[in-house]
């Protein structure tokens, strides 16, 4: 390649190739550059590749890099770090094969034909190469970044697939990338891979933030490796080999933490799986995972609809109906008042008419429904029927009924105040009894505050079906925030970290922009008793807690000390009760303002008092 700068020392420098003012002849340099780059040892090429690099990270739709074989030239790249490791270790050519995974991932990111490209220039097999660890797990992450993208497209997912031991790969490191990524580079600060810390903090060094980045590196590992393997669950002849029980029983688990809070993780492939008759049989029979699923469905993040959708399926399915419905049907029954989630829309209706249909296509003898479950079921109905009712009654009967569940509310409330807790819930299971089904206000606060009830009654199941249900009739869904407190406090009674954490999170992102004086966050300030419980659930969900445990645990180079994958001490901390919300510190019984509020059709209010 000519020397474009006479000012610049590196003949044939592509820095300054790309500032040819010539189309042509730039386009015919850049061309030679990616056709010779491969064969050439000399110093400091690994500074063109961090700068394409950015290029295919800023501008990864742009075709010119494509047109003149810059797939050829990074498949030719990681080739040469596999099989020359004399070359890969001078100067800082360490650092290539990573950077030329990377950019494959980004060019094929969007583009099919940008895919197809890649594929004709033979990427798959070394990024197969890589994924199988030849290198690091650094290596890994950016290969099944890569190979995903490549197995998204219709026209180059078989070849993908015609690599069998992908997806074996793919399966066995979602199942150990987080101890991989512990074992060889967060458990040992002084044996970490100076370029591995280099390119996690990009030049922001500091043993805080090269821990910070692997745990997101870690993650993402884990995620992109799920979504590669979700790639193959849309083919049924791929389901058996990814429906093994010791993977199945951890897919709930595998939920990214909070830095891929867009990723559909572990329960978005459990969708896909249930999505196919083949898939069903095998996760209805997998120990854990209907909990699992009736856990998420009930809970307040992203992916709570996914979970839903694996159990309509399941109890659709008459092979798996079974042995699931007694399970799944408590968990439903609390959704049951959903309007909408996300895209779907009417979602309670399709619960309770797959419910309807379950309990009557169900027979005697040893698939049938237990007692319980058919009691619960009929309530329901019975609720439906009642709102059907309350459609015709004349407004004057609602208002009577309205006033009477407000008398025996305000009964329960005092009762509470009193200390009588299990008189006060009973008093609000007849509020619940009397309150029209369409006073939706008042009922969140009903079924609220007999979760309040539970709480102190130590009965964590039934405060978090209560709040459960509250947040399913609040408007905006999921979003009443002292429903959410209840059932963070319920879950952490559980043991449930991370369905308390997600919730905790929520409540203090209600409190910030709540009106009510119980809430409100003064200055700005989190509340001491949700950052209390929210530093506690942390460490017990923490992402490498598992693996950290098994190699007998590391302290987290964290700004309070704590010990992170060791089981540390926290019988100090206690359950925040409603006082620690309240302006005087009295165990008020919360009715927010605007929750407590009759409405009818003549657009009168009446507010009640608190107690």
């Amino acid at each position: 390649m000519d020397k474009v700068s006479s000012d610049c020392p590196y003949p044939g420098c592509f820095f300054c190739v790309m500032k040819e003012g010539n189309p042509s002849k730039r386009r015919a340099s850049i061309l030679k550059f990616f056709r010779e780059l491969p064969s050439q040892d000399d110093d400091g090429q690994v500074l063109p590749i961090s700068g394409l690099w950015n290029t295919a990270m800023a501008h990864p739709n742009d075709p010119e890099f494509i047109e003149l074989g810059i797939f050829e030239c990074m498949a030719a790249l990681i080739w040469k770090g596999l099989k020359n490791r004399r070359w890969l270790s001078l100067d800082q050519n360490i650092y290539i094969p990573y950077y030329a995974a990377h950019i494959i991932g980004s060019y094929t990111m969007n583009m099919e034909e940008f895919a197809e490209s890649a594929v004709h220039a033979g990427v798959i097999p070394p990024l197969v190469e890589l994924l199988r660890g030849r290198l690091t797990w650094v290596e890994q992450r950016v290969a099944v970044r890569a190979l995903g993208h490549l197995a998204t497209y219709a026209s180059t997912f078989p070849s993908v697939a015609s690599h069998g031991e992908i997806l074996e790969l793919s399966i066995q490191l979602a199942m150990s990338s987080l101890e991989i990524v512990y074992s060889h580079f967060y458990q040992y600060v002084d044996r970490r891979l100076s370029y591995h810390c280099d390119l996690l903090t990009r030049g922001m060094g500091g043993v805080e933030m090269e821990s910070r980045k692997a745990e997101e590196w870690a993650s993402q590992l884990q995620c992109w490796s799920l979504q590669l393997i979700n790639c193959f669950a849309f083919k049924p002849e791929f389901i058996p080999t990814i429906c093994k029980p010791e993977f199945l029983v951890k897919l709930p688990g595998m939920w990214g933490g909070l830095v891929n809070e867009n990723s559909p993780a572990g329960i978005g492939l459990l969708r896909t799986i249930c999505h196919h008759k083949l898939g069903r049989g095998p996760v209805a029979s997998c120990p854990g995972i209907i909990e699992a699923l009736c856990n998420i469905a009930s809970s307040s993040d992203d992916w709570q609809y996914m979970a839903i959708d694996c159990l309509l399926w399941l109890l659709q399915d008459p092979n798996t109906c079974h042995k699931v419905i007694d399970k799944a049907v408590p968990a439903l029954i609390d959704l049951a008042e959903i309007k909408a989630l996300g895209d779907q829309k009417k979602l309670g209706d399709s619960i309770v008419n797959v419910l309807q249909d379950c309990i009557q296509s169900q027979g005697t003898g040893r698939n049938s429904v237990s007692n319980h479950t058919k009691e619960l079921i009929g309530e329901l109905l019975n609720s439906k029927q009642r709102m059907k009712w309350e459609k015709n009654m004349p407004k004057e009967d609602l208002h009577i009924k309205q006033a009477a569940a407000l008398v025996v509310k305000l009964e329960g409330n005092s009762l509470f105040s009193s200390g009588n807790i299990s008189g006060a819930a009973s008093k609000y299971s007849e509020a619940l009894s009397l309150c029209p089904m369409r006073s939706k206000k008042e009922r969140v606060v009903l079924y609220s505050n007999r979760a309040q009830c539970h709480l102190l009654l130590q009965q964590p199941s039934a405060a978090i079906s209560d709040a459960t249900h509250a947040l399913c009739l609040h408007n905006p869904l999921n979003r009443h925030a002292k429903s959410l407190w209840r059932r963070a406090q319920a879950y952490d009674m559980l043991g449930l970290a991370k369905e308390s954490l997600l919730d905790a999170i929520l409540f203090i992102n209600e409190c910030s922009q709540s009106n009510d004086p119980d809430l409100c966050l003064r200055h700005n300030k989190v509340p001491d008793y949700a950052e209390r419980l929210v530093k506690k659930q942390m460490r017990a969900a923490w992402l490498f807690r598992e693996a950290a445990i098994k190699h007998g645990g590391v302290h987290y180079e964290g700004d309070a000390g704590d010990v992170y994958g060791q089981d540390s001490d926290d019988s100090e901390w206690e359950t925040a009760s409603e006082s620690d919300m309240g302006n005087d510190g009295r165990g008020e019984m919360g009715d927010d303002d605007d929750d407590s509020e009759w409405k009818n059709e003549d657009e009168s209010k009446d507010k009640c008092d608190k107690a």
